[in-house]
């Protein structure tokens, strides 16, 4: 059975954070009681994944290593990739970890998403290919959304839709096979200009090799003013009704 690393993608400019992000990275800056950074590595370490790999822009590199040093206070291995540059797309900056991951398999999240589930039970039964995970959302127009067909399978995945066809947002936690990394070496930039790991997860979708799951309990990206308030807000609320 192939050991399964993890991968943090911590870099961007946080530009919907400003000025906040002239300060230090965005994945630094505080959700409730604790460093953003913090959320994604629980959830990785809650899955069973122990060995990390942090990907950040050279800006705040040493903020991160300043405040994570090698992982060992929070009980995992952290390592280090900094990026050349920090407005490729979610796949560019992930083809940074390729020599980390050294053929393993890949559970990898956006450092600015917070999850209260884990994801141990599918880490443990992945074999090949992918597997995303959906959420109900009233408007998922930020996020890649599926298209299902009149059987129920998806038929794509359409990343920012304006008009999305379907209720579910594609969160950002992803598991893949090593073959992720020759696939993005065949992405074609988007109409942004970025590497979109949407178009990488429709090459699964196409070669049948991409399994998803739909998932309940709180998930958010913190990437926005309101976002961030929001789930600061949550958990807060969350920790008080736990301490009476």
């Amino acid at each position: 059975m192939k050991k399964i690393k993890g991968v943090i993608l911590a870099g961007g400019l946080g530009t919907r954070l400003a000025p906040l992000t002239r300060i230090t990275n965005k994945h630094l800056l505080p959700v409730y009681n604790k460093p953003m950074i913090l959320y994604p590595l629980e959830t990785l370490k809650r899955s069973g994944v122990t060995d990390i790999m942090i990907v950040c822009g050279r800006e705040h590199a040493g903020h991160f290593m300043n405040f994570l040093g090698s992982g060992q206070e929070y009980g995992v291995k952290i390592s280090y990739a900094l990026q050349d540059r920090n407005n490729g797309g979610i796949a560019d900056a992930l083809r940074y970890a390729e020599d980390f991951v050294d053929g393993d398999h890949i559970a990898v999240i956006l450092g600015d998403n917070i999850f209260e589930r884990n994801f141990r039970k599918e880490l443990a039964s992945f074999k090949r290919g992918a597997m995303v995970f959906f959420k109900e959302m009233p408007d998922p127009t930020r996020f890649g959304v599926p298209v299902f067909n009149k059987a129920g399978r998806i038929t794509k995945i359409e990343e920012k839709p304006k008009e999305p066809q379907s209720n579910l947002a594609q969160t950002g936690f992803y598991v893949y096979d090593k073959d992720i990394f020759q696939i993005i070496r065949q992405l074609k930039p988007s109409a942004r200009g970025e590497l979109e790991i949407t178009d990488a997860n429709n090459v699964y979708l196409k070669r049948k090799r991409l399994a998803h799951a739909v998932i309940a309990g709180l998930w958010s990206d913190a990437g926005t003013f309101d976002s961030l308030l929001s789930v600061t807000n949550e958990i807060a609320q969350r920790a008080q009704r736990a301490h009476g």
